[in-house]
């Protein structure tokens, strides 16, 4: 990850080293939490939550506890990675007959009837119980200090707020609470939210049944349901976080990691092991090769995902059969080299018995945690329960009405998600902890980071700030067909002249500098030098730190 590739003009800085711990989020406030957690003896897992609970103060744009988290983590102790979903199911009375009985062609993308269980609470208490040192008072204490003295808001979370007030400005509570003075606060003016500090100061003192149980689910419930939804007190009632074996793949000698279903991250497995045959080195990064190949690769692994991806608790999903070697040696065989294909259908794989925020860190023993949160569509349903000063998620959203389908909305059932955390090993040791945020833009900017690191040979700050390609227009989880024109190629400003013709003239849709091309943090460990690196990109307002 060392050296330097020709053509990385683009690197915005340089990639940070430490010797002792490294954490590395969107918003530097959440880094400095996270460092200052370090300092005082917390493990990397103390660390992570008290970062993503800062970021659920100073970046509700993406981050809430009203949302859903997934992660990975390396133990030094087990030499082994864990993975957690700590994503929540529909509520009980959300069944696709009484949608049906509404007149709902779709579920809605915001308000009361878009929203499931939050999990992200739960998911905090499971990883610290399991690799936490610090009482949760003291991980939680910056976040409620800032709550409850307020922030200066961050330019990229400013702009994002200002967009989701417009969107969300008529949901019950979310004016009161987000839009003070009738509007978003404004880069650099600070904004408190008392009723989140006084919120998470319980749950640091008493647990996540404060959460999950007693009068704060009663508001959330109650907020709910006088708005027209479905969320229910018991629906909250025991919610717990699952502990989950994550899938890997090789790719260029390296184990690339993801967590099965319900979340989307076999795509990136998938594309990785599409693309692994072609010598995208000697075409060279933002070639037309390079390009067509990633896009047809994404658009296989994508019609897949619109099939197969569900609640395993519900639905057999193929997991291993997605990333046998014939399976995908076969789906290889319909990329045509030098065509765009207009649509594509899922295969036949064998049966087997969002807006968001991403963070990591590393802490002196060789912890590792990579740990995505999200609310899905920035500030989620919009719905604000009385009293809290959170927005709950709209991830119910990605339900499908459609009958036999695998992702249909069932009581209990968790949604399609699309966040995923990433990590790799090298030689069964922790190499990278790494994610990009941006809804269906996840799994393909994953895979352009690794073919960065991995066959371009960039470091871990130039990876991230490298312009990308995010295709548009595949089927979606819920039940939409793929489109007939091949959807469109978006390409952020910096690729070679000359790239954009040709995709053209090999059948694609090309747009240039539109689009959400996420947003990415990284640190990777050298057992050689000892050394942690660390790399946040210039898309968020976030921060790479170490000590």
């Amino acid at each position: 990850m060392s050296g330097r590739y020709p053509r990385e003009s683009w690197a915005t800085r340089s990639e940070i080293f430490s010797s002792h711990g490294m954490a590395a989020t969107s918003q530097p406030l959440a880094t400095q939490a996270a460092l200052r957690v370090l300092r005082s003896g917390g493990s990397a897992v103390d660390a992570a939550i008290a970062a993503n609970a800062v970021l659920c103060v100073v970046e509700p744009t993406g981050a809430g506890l009203g949302g859903d988290l997934f992660a990975m983590l390396w133990d030094p102790n087990e030499k082994a990675i864990t993975g957690l979903n700590a994503s929540g199911g529909a509520p009980t009375a959300g069944t696709r007959s009484w949608f049906e009985g509404k007149g709902h062609e779709r579920i809605p993308d915001q308000g009361p009837l878009s929203i499931s269980v939050p999990g992200a609470v739960g998911g905090w208490f499971a990883l610290h119980e399991k690799h936490g040192r610090l009482p949760m008072s003291e991980v939680l204490a910056t976040a409620v200090s800032l709550a409850e003295e307020g922030f200066p808001v961050s330019e990229v979370i400013a702009e994002e707020w200002a967009r989701e007030g417009e969107r969300l400005a008529e949901q019950p509570g979310f004016a009161a609470t987000f839009l003070p003075s009738g509007r978003a606060p404004r880069k650099g003016e600070r904004f408190r939210n008392p009723a989140l500090a006084r919120l998470l100061g319980q749950i640091g003192e008493n647990g996540e049944q404060v959460f999950y149980q007693g009068p704060v689910a009663r508001s959330m419930a109650e907020t709910v349901q006088q708005a027209g939804g479905l969320l229910a007190e018991q629906d909250l009632a025991g919610y717990k976080a699952q502990w989950v074996e994550p899938v890997s793949v090789d790719f260029q000698g390296k184990t690339v990691w993801q967590l099965p279903p319900n979340g989307q991250g076999l795509v990136a497995a998938q594309m990785l092991k599409l693309l692994e045959p072609w010598d995208l080195k000697s075409a060279g990064f933002g070639s037309p090769d390079h390009v067509h190949l990633l896009v047809e690769a994404k658009k296989l692994a994508f019609a897949d995902r619109a099939r197969f991806y569900a609640d395993p608790d519900f639905e057999r999903v193929p997991v291993q059969g997605l990333l046998d070697e014939a399976y995908l040696n076969e789906r290889r065989t319909l990329i045509d080299p030098t065509k765009a294909a207009r649509s594509v259908s899922a295969g036949e794989p064998r049966l087997d018995a969002g807006d968001t925020v991403y963070l990591t860190v590393a802490d002196e023993s060789g912890m590792m945690v990579s740990l995505i949160q999200s609310n899905y569509m920035g500030m989620g349903s919009g719905v604000v329960p009385v009293g809290l000063g959170f927005s709950l998620q709209n991830r119910g959203a990605l339900f499908s009405l459609q009958p036999g389908h695998p992702n249909v909305i069932a009581p209990g059932k968790r949604p399609f998600h699309t966040i995923m955390p990433g990590f790799v090993t090298r030689d069964g040791e922790p190499w990278l902890s790494f994610g990009v945020m941006g809804g269906a833009m996840q799994p393909q900017g994953q895979v352009q980071i690794l073919l960065n690191l991995l066959v371009f040979g960039m470091n871990l700050q130039a990876a991230g700030d490298a312009p990308r390609i995010r295709h548009d227009g595949s089927a979606g989880p819920t039940g939409k067909t793929a489109p007939e024109d091949g959807g469109v190629v978006n390409l952020e400003p910096g690729f070679p002249e000359g790239t954009a013709e040709a995709l053209s003239d090999r059948g694609h849709q090309v747009r240039v500098g539109q689009g959400h091309f996420g947003g990415y943090q990284a640190i990777a460990y050298n057992p050689v030098d000892r050394l942690w690196r660390g790399a946040s990109e210039y898309r968020k307002d976030g921060q790479a730190s170490g000590y």
